[in-house]
């Protein structure tokens, strides 16, 4: 496996993170648009639910839903519609034009790692038919209906099994993005698969990645358990940010690691950064702009970090001798000297899936209260991390 860095693995949280490229899946053109379900209205009825997420809206009317996707991936130029439709809700002839599917589902297919903590959280788990590269999910639960043989093995994403999804005829296959060739899916959906985009991976917010949770209560009908649920982790988010935000030195830190000659690390304005700014560090690039990876050479990084005095996520390393036979250049960063250095690599899943690929957008309260842990142990004297762990 490339030896993705804390800026590729966590400022975007690509789905089942394979590679540094965006996987991205284009389904039909949909405009998003704020027609009202009711051909007579002009104004829509029902307000968007969602308050975190720039991505996701999902508006509530009686025997329906509407849920709209807008920038499923990076400068994406269109938006999507869908409406959900109860069992004896009729939908309005202005919104015919959009994808119906029924709801609740009974079962689904879903193609990423960060979709399988909403499924197992709404206690849904056992409606997962089908998945692209099994190994990559860690959840026992999950774990269990794969070894029982009730979840499918659907082949890559990038060339989905089609055939035993065709067989398995599930309710639902909920995606992500590529460009504006899909045969994959478009084959999918000839042949009567309805196909939702998800594109919870693109917020780059640690609470807007959580709150699409929303996105599957809505699906099953279980909104009511989603808004609890998101509104736990938002409690939890914001009691750590909360005591962070008290401190009074800001220890300064470091991010990513050497890949083909080149160090990646979070941009300013990215997921991996904005954690390390709410756990009460000082991220040393956290003025650069931009939500992406920065790309910079050895040397530059060296010059500015040498005395930084944490090392967050070294890319798939998990000892201090596995960094220094890869690259001996790195023993020269104070942070390495004083074995300052954290990873979430070395807690993985019975077939070696990364535990914080699959579940930190879900939960990025635990995610917090880590870092908050590492730079700051005196707020949070009896917690334990949680998906980090100090390398030796």
């Amino acid at each position: 496996m490339n030896p993705h860095t804390f800026a590729a693995q966590i400022d975007a949280m690509k789905p089942n993170f394979l590679t540094f490229s965006l996987l991205f899946i284009l389904m039909a053109v949909l405009g998003c648009n704020d027609k009202t379900p009711s051909g007579n209205a002009t104004k829509p009825t029902a307000k968007n639910e969602i308050q975190y997420a720039k991505g996701l809206a999902i508006y509530r009317y009686n025997g329906f839903s509407i849920v709209k996707i807008s920038n499923p991936w990076p400068n994406a130029s269109k938006d999507y519609t869908y409406v959900l439709k109860q069992k004896n809700g009729v939908v309005p002839d202005s919104l015919r034009q959009f994808p119906i599917i029924a709801v609740p589902l009974k079962s689904i297919v879903v193609t990423s790692t960060t979709h399988i903590p909403s499924l197992e959280m709404l206690g849904v788990e056992n409606t997962l038919v089908g998945f692209p590269e099994l190994d990559f999910i860690s959840s026992p639960k999950v774990r269990a209906l794969v070894d029982t043989g009730k979840i499918k093995e659907l082949g890559h994403n990038q060339s989905l099994n089609t055939e035993i999804i065709i067989d398995l005829q599930p309710d639902l296959l909920v995606g992500f993005g590529i460009d504006n060739n899909n045969p994959t899916l478009d084959n999918l959906q000839k042949n009567g698969i309805k196909v939702m985009l998800n594109g919870d991976w693109n917020e780059q917010s640690p609470l807007g990645k959580a709150e699409w949770i929303k996105f599957f209560g809505a699906l099953y009908g279980k909104q009511s358990k989603a808004d609890i649920l998101f509104a736990n982790v938002v409690t939890e988010y914001q009691s750590a940010l909360g005591l962070a935000q008290k401190v009074t030195t800001k220890p300064t830190a470091l991010a990513g690691a050497i890949f083909e000659n080149q160090w990646y690390l979070p941009h300013g304005n990215s997921w991996g950064s904005i954690f390390i700014r709410d756990a009460g560090g000082d991220y040393l690039w956290h003025d650069s702009v931009g939500t992406g990876s920065l790309s910079l050479p050895f040397e530059t990084v060296l010059e500015k970090a040498k005395d930084a005095d944490f090392w967050i996520g070294p890319a798939q390393f998990t000892t201090l001798a596995a960094m220094t036979a890869d690259n001996p250049h790195y023993s020269q960063f104070k942070a390495f000297k004083d074995k300052n250095v954290y990873s979430f690599s070395n807690k993985k899943g019975a077939k070696g899936g990364i535990i914080f690929y699959e579940l930190a957008p879900n939960r990025p309260d635990l995610v917090l209260k880590d870092l908050v842990k590492i730079f700051h142990p005196e707020l949070l004297p009896d917690y334990e991390l949680y998906f980090f762990e100090k390398l030796q």
